[in-house]
């Protein structure tokens, strides 16, 4: 891809492309930070709330099933994301935030989890397992609904909820 077709199909003129970003690597980065920040930001939040662990599980399925229902964006995200843990072409700088952010979501969740598991709304796993399977589950659908586009039906969430309480 070259800086010209970024440009375009993003409505801009080339200058003013790289008025914002000096390369097409320095914008892959940006949305790998930004798709974090995102997700980060957002389980950060959640998890300082005052509300049960339970609450917040139940939330953060909520929230993100609805973000995923209502946006295309955030399966996009996903699918960049999964991407470029897997990529030998990913810049430096993506490689430096990836490293940084990758397990701030996964351990807020799994501190949710011990949380709920002390006060026993939450099952007796290792919550450090129970926090990927989260993830791993909230990702694989939003990937599935970016490939998938409008075909995608959203299974019965409420499975998801039961793996967990």
């Amino acid at each position: 891809t070259k800086m010209r077709d970024i440009a375009s199909e993003s409505g801009m003129s080339l200058g003013l492309a790289y008025h914002y970003f000096a390369s097409k690597e320095e914008i892959y980065t940006e949305l790998i930070r930004e798709a974090y920040d995102r997700m980060n930001r957002s389980i950060l939040e959640l998890e300082r709330m005052p509300v049960s662990p339970r609450k917040k599980i139940r939330l953060a399925i909520d929230e993100m099933l609805e973000d995923l229902n209502k946006s295309s964006n955030f399966g996009w995200y996903c699918l960049l994301i999964a991407q470029a843990g897997v990529s030998p072409e990913v810049p430096e700088e993506a490689c430096r935030v990836i490293e940084k952010e990758r397990d701030v979501a996964y351990q807020a969740m799994e501190r949710i989890i011990k949380e709920g598991q002390r006060d026993g709304s939450v099952k007796h796993y290792d919550a450090q397992d129970m926090s990927f399977f989260f993830w791993t589950a909230i990702n694989g659908l939003a990937i599935r609904k970016a490939i998938q586009g409008e075909s995608f039906r959203m299974p019965d969430v409420s499975i998801l909820a039961r793996m967990f309480m």
